[in-house]
């Protein structure tokens, strides 16, 4: 009997350390397993009005070809505007080896918000605008540089008005804006190599301003300031950074933008973010327009005489805007 009571107790005992186990593995448990909640995220307004300024500013410095005394004017006043906002600017300087056989003093813009976080974001656009009109209908005009309001101000507004909104609203994420230098002096045809355009992403590529320098991805913009644009998805971003232009277009289409972040392929193109993919080995993608039924696959404007401040739309400034906006700040709180 002494051994069947020891037994009955020895079990009674063992289920209640067992119990008791338990009940502490399970408070353990729910311990850790408990989510914080989540981080309200604040996405400032972009505005639009200022956003036109800059724009309007850089086309009242002129053409703004490479190795001019316009060229200069600009991009000094882009980086003290820049500088102002509280970056830290870098001017990489190159010589752009064009067709014609001319070099060109160039430079790349570089202004570097919360340098030191390890998470960053590039956005970038070209800054110079084209040394000839090879499009304009008026043949005693093809050969003058033309203003470039929306073939490189109008993305170079945008993140000029992106960097004035992070002065004024504080993120938890390191933001490159990088304005890319002699991207449109190229020649045209269908034997031309792809490395007459973009001179100056492919030295940025080469040369990124800090030694092993990473970003998690970048955005490209390109003539973004006409009225009603088409910004479809092109092959070098849906290739090289697919997912990144999904969640970008998923988002303009969640902030009511599908008039303009259409959800159609518009096959490949040469751009900075080509090389910037290729080369630095980060994914950018490209927000740019491309009409349906264009010949030149852009629009009428597209380098000639046209292409200034009479095409630049408030609106569509505005929705690019804020759709950039709205992904670095939720990509600030971890939440793109």
């Amino acid at each position: 009997m002494k051994y069947i009571n020891y037994s009955i107790f020895s079990a009674i005992f063992l289920v209640f350390m067992l119990s008791f186990g338990a009940c502490k593995t399970d408070n353990n448990q729910s311990n850790t397993t408990v989510e914080a909640p989540p981080v309200k995220i604040s996405i400032p307004a972009f505005n639009q009005d200022s956003a036109y300024h800059f724009v309007e500013k850089q086309v009242e410095f002129g053409p703004r070809v490479p190795g001019t005394k316009e060229h200069v004017a600009c991009k000094d006043w882009m980086v003290k505007e820049f500088k102002r906002f509280g970056a830290e600017v870098i001017e990489q300087d190159f010589e752009a080896n064009i067709f014609t056989g001319d070099v060109l003093a160039s430079t790349n813009i570089i202004a570097q918000f919360n340098p030191a976080h390890k998470k960053r974001v590039i956005l970038s656009a070209h800054w110079d605008s084209r040394m000839f009109a090879e499009e304009d209908k008026d043949a005693n005009k093809v050969n003058d540089p033309i203003l470039g309001a929306d073939d490189g101000a109008s993305g170079v507004g945008v993140l000029m008005e992106i960097a004035r909104t992070i002065s004024k609203n504080e993120l938890d994420l390191g933001v490159d804006i990088v304005l890319f230098d002699a991207e449109d002096q190229g020649k045209r045809g269908p034997n031309e190599p792809i490395t007459n355009w973009c001179i100056g992403s492919q030295y940025w590529s080469k040369n990124k301003h800090k030694r092993n320098y990473k970003a998690r991805y970048g955005i490209l913009l390109d003539m973004v300031g006409s009225k009603n644009p088409r910004f479809g998805k092109d092959q070098v971003s849906r290739e090289y950074a697919g997912l990144i232009q999904q969640k970008v277009w998923d988002l303009a289409r969640n902030m009511g933008y599908t008039d303009m972040f259409v959800d159609e392929f518009t096959g490949s193109l040469t751009d900075d973010h080509y090389f910037v993919n290729v080369i630095a080995g980060i994914p950018m993608i490209d927000i740019i327009n491309q009409p349906k039924g264009s010949e030149t696959g852009f629009m009428r404007h597209w380098h000639t005489h046209g292409d200034n401040m009479d095409i630049i739309d408030k609106r569509t400034l505005r929705v690019v805007g804020q759709v950039v906006t709205a992904v670095l700040y939720k990509e600030s709180g971890n939440q793109f």
